[in-house]
């Protein structure tokens, strides 16, 4: 799923090529894609976007020439995406589900896989637009003491705390992964055992971890769209499974549940222990390896080595 950096990165090329530009029409393939009835999507052709701005997770493009004012709500999923094509450009294949046109070009909106989980909200007034907002906190707006006390007031895991949307804004599973390993927290820590120590650390990795990124994003992006995806090369933990830690050079861990990917190392994050991933644990049951030697011990003789 999109994540702070990568919205920022489509608010970013966004404010820069549709603001001011009017319009001319919408295509829409997917007809479940639009969650709301009135006003209509095509009410916006022939309006300038006036404005964009972010909600957690979700694109917002503002339309000032209503009076109240109307937005337009982009909420990408998992597997959404923006890209920039021609005037007048098709919708791709099963993948393309709306076409926003515009005079030097088109904006279309995708989703991979069979799943339709993105969505488009038009909505008139603050007001309304509050609504979509699931009410998680930008880090950036807490200090040491404020954040310390939303966070250790749930008794969630940390990677559940730092994705929940009504908790903190903008983070899903690989940035929480990037930031946990850069605080030094086991990602099954529950938040509320934080001391003031570790949430201070916790509060530092999320500013310069998402920080670093929303920079690098858009600066790889240059005069282009952005290319968004969940597993970065540059990456230190998330879809790094078997590869080194570039703190300690323990290899990066792996657990899965609810189709979520958890990656951590062991060393940096757990005091070496190995955390149980739900269905390989049931398999080996008492064989579960204890620590990260044990780990590795059962590594090299299931691949024949010593």
């Amino acid at each position: 799923m999109p994540e702070l950096p990568d919205i920022e990165a489509y608010l970013h090329v966004l404010r820069r090529d549709l603001v001011g530009r009017e319009v001319n029409g919408v295509r829409l393939k997917s007809p479940f894609l639009v969650r709301t009835i009135a006003p209509p999507l095509k009410s916006i052709e022939g309006h300038a976007v006036s404005g964009v701005r972010r909600i957690g997770k979700r694109v917002v493009l503002e339309f000032g020439g209503f009076v109240p004012e109307r937005f337009v709500v982009i909420h990408l999923m998992k597997a959404g995406r923006l890209k920039w094509r021609k005037p007048g450009a098709g919708l791709p294949g099963k993948m393309g589900l709306c076409a926003f046109d515009f005079e030097h070009g088109t904006v279309i909106f995708t989703e991979a896989g069979r799943k339709r989980r993105a969505s488009i909200h038009v909505v008139e007034g603050e007001e309304a637009l509050a609504h979509l907002d699931p009410g998680g906190v930008e880090v950036e707006d807490l200090d040491a003491d404020g954040f310390h006390e939303l966070v250790s007031s749930h008794r969630h895991t940390m990677k559940r705390t730092l994705t929940d949307p009504h908790i903190l804004s903008g983070i899903g599973s690989a940035y929480a992964d990037e930031i946990l390993l850069r605080a030094g927290l086991s990602p099954m820590k529950r938040a509320s055992q934080l001391d003031r120590d570790e949430s201070g650390r916790l509060r530092d990795a999320c500013l310069s971890v998402l920080g670093e990124w929303t920079k690098r994003i858009q600066t790889e992006t240059g005069a282009g769209w952005p290319e968004v995806t969940a597993f970065r090369p540059a990456m230190a933990a998330h879809g790094k499974a078997g590869e080194p830690c570039p703190q300690c050079g323990s290899p990066i861990q792996k657990i899965v549940y609810a189709e979520t990917e958890t990656n951590y190392c062991a060393t940096c994050q757990t005091g070496g222990t190995v955390l149980k991933d739900r269905s390989l644990s049931r398999l080996l049951k008492e064989d579960w390896p204890r620590d990260l030697d044990a780990w590795q011990e059962r590594l090299g003789r299931g691949s024949g080595g010593a």
